[in-house]
C-alpha cells in the first residue's frame, strides 16, 4: 500500500532505485567439453541415456535364481551385466527397462540355458569378468552388443544363442 505524500518518512525508509543489469551477450559453445550440436553425443563409450535405468538392477536380481552360471562366473558381475544390457535395450526404444529387457540379455548370453555351447560360455566368462568393479569393462560389455540384435525379441535371441557375437 502506498504512503500518503503528507506523512513524513525517514531517509532509510525511502524507496531506493533498482539496479538494472545489462542484457547478456549471446553464448556460444567454445569450451573443450561443450556439446557442439543439439543432441546427445553417441558412439562407443558414451552409453545410452534412458529413463529409470536403475530399475533394471531390481529386475536382474529377481532373475538371479533362474540363472545357470558356469565355473568362473560371479553372480554379482552377471547380474550387473544383464541389467546394463537390458537398460541399453530399453533406452534404445525410449522407455524404462522391463523384465523382458533383462530376460533378453540373459537369453542373449545363454544364462537361462542349462547347457549352453562351450565357446559361448568361454566368451561370456571373459566378457563378464570384473563388470561389477570396472566401468571400462561395463562399457566394453554393453558396446559389444550390436544395435541390430537389440531390436529382436527375447525369444528370437534365445534361438540365436551366441551366433550374434562379432
Amino acid at each position: 500500500m502506498t504512503q500518503p505524500s503528507f506523512v513524513p518518512i525517514s531517509e532509510a525508509d525511502q524507496v531506493r532505485p533498482a539496479l538494472s543489469l545489462e542484457v547478456p551477450a549471446a553464448w556460444r559453445p567454445g569450451r573443450p567439453a561443450d556439446h557442439r550440436g543439439p543432441g546427445q553425443p553417441s558412439g562407443r563409450g558414451f552409453g545410452t541415456p534412458g529413463p529409470d535405468q536403475g530399475y533394471a538392477m531390481a529386475l536382474a536380481h529377481r532373475l538371479e535364481p533362474r540363472l545357470v552360471l558356469q565355473a568362473g562366473e560371479v553372480a554379482e558381475d552377471v547380474v550387473l551385466g544383464l541389467a546394463l544390457i537390458g537398460s541399453r535395450r530399453a533406452a534404445r526404444f525410449g522407455r524404462a527397462p522391463c523384465a523382458h529387457d533383462v530376460r533378453f540379455a540373459a537369453n542373449l548370453w545363454g544364462f537361462l540355458d542349462p547347457a549352453p555351447p562351450v565357446d559361448l560360455v568361454a566368451d561370456r566368462v571373459a566378457a563378464f569378468r570384473g563388470v561389477a568393479h570396472d566401468y571400462a569393462v561395463q562399457r566394453a560389455l554393453v558396446d559389444r552388443v550390436p544395435d541390430a540384435v537389440l531390436g529382436r525379441t527375447p525369444e528370437a535371441v534365445a534361438e540365436l544363442l551366441g551366433a550374434w557375437r562379432p
